[in-house]
């Protein structure tokens, strides 16, 4: 199973582009039709109550996945330490059914390897699919790969100009950012690119999450399909 999709869908540059005579309120179902999986960024700023994922759930098709990012309150402001309280309030607010994929945890580029509080944060983590995206040097090392492995958790293979990329799959399913090569946020991936993805995704033999965070000038949507297409995934969604 590999679903491929864009990080977020809320983006008024895509208006004259890939929204082009969409209305706003029917972005979200227009981009579920092209591409399999969306990941859900708003979380990450601020809780979003429970009828937002329903409302969103109802917006995809039937065989959507959203990938759900981790509050940054419990990455980037608690850094991991003492997350009982903001974890539940965040894993309560979910309400996206059968179309809840992974949760994925950013980690701020400050924050450096340290096995203690990391082995205590995963032992935090409900049940479910659950990816760490590191953006410092010193997550690359085997204590960190060995943390993931010896609890499922996918280490979320990142691409950007400004922060490691560490290839390492740690867990029964991948999970890949592409932020931009060159630029972050910014830069399209060109066909060869693409194609040394396709392989690498192909290559780890399992199910496996994608998502392209080059937004700024949409180019997002079209890597995504181009992508698809040589992973020989339909590039559309039935509604």
């Amino acid at each position: 199973m590999i679903r491929i999709g864009t990080s977020g869908w809320r983006y008024p540059e895509w208006r004259d582009g890939f929204y082009r005579n969409v209305p706003q309120r029917r972005w979200l179902s227009h981009l579920a039709g092209h591409v399999t999986t969306i990941e859900i960024n708003s979380s990450f700023y601020r809780l979003q109550p429970p009828s937002n994922y329903r409302k969103w759930a109802t917006e995809t098709p039937p065989d959507f996945t959203f990938a759900v990012k981790g509050p940054k309150l419990i990455t980037h402001v608690k850094r991991l330490r003492h997350i009982d309280e903001p974890l539940k309030a965040f894993v309560d607010s979910l309400a996206l059914g059968p179309k809840q994929g992974p949760l994925i945890w950013q980690l701020p580029p400050s924050m450096r390897f340290n096995p203690g509080v990391l082995k205590d944060f995963l032992a935090a983590l409900p049940p479910g699919r659950h990816a760490v995206e590191p953006r410092h040097e010193s997550f690359r090392t085997d204590a960190y790969f060995d943390l993931l492995r010896a609890h499922n958790v996918a280490h979320v293979v990142s691409d950007a100009p400004t922060f490691p990329c560490i290839e390492a799959v740690t867990a029964d399913f991948a999970y890949v950012r592409l932020h931009g090569h060159d630029e972050l946020y910014i830069s399209s991936y060109d066909d060869r690119q693409l194609n040394e993805w396709a392989r690498k995704i192909l290559d780890w033999n399992r199910d496996t999450y994608v998502y392209f965070d080059n937004t700024m000038k949409g180019a997002a949507t079209d890597n995504a399909q181009g992508l698809a297409q040589r992973l020989g995934m339909p590039i559309t969604s039935h509604m």
